[in-house]
């Protein structure tokens, strides 16, 4: 029996030290986002731009891709891209929804 419980615990404390899976890639997002605010004029939109393999964007990632692509002058893809996070995270809907009532305005 105390082999049991032995083997029960060493099997549970290995499995707690996997990896776990994430649900979304985040890449280098984080780093990207802190480098834009603190030096924006080193890192242009055009180089914040990052690709899945097999994994679901984050929250916030096409809201943030829009807004790039609004600083670009490029209206249709914000929109889109804020489209997008609005039909993929629904509870942020509101708020993209006042984003994208605000791309109308000059």
């Amino acid at each position: 029996m105390r082999r049991l419980v032995w083997l029960v615990a060493a099997t549970a404390a290995v499995a707690g030290c996997a990896t776990p899976r994430t649900l979304y890639t985040w890449g280098n997002y984080e780093e990207l986002i802190y480098a834009s605010y603190v030096t924006p004029d080193k890192l242009p939109p055009q180089s914040q731009q990052s690709r899945a393999t097999n994994k679901r964007m984050p929250p916030g990632w096409h809201a943030h891709l829009g807004y790039l692509y609004y600083q670009l002058g490029k209206p249709d893809e914000a929109r889109r891209e804020l489209s997008t996070e609005k039909a993929e995270f629904p509870e942020s809907a509101v708020f993209m929804d006042r984003l994208l009532a605000n791309l109308h305005k000059p």
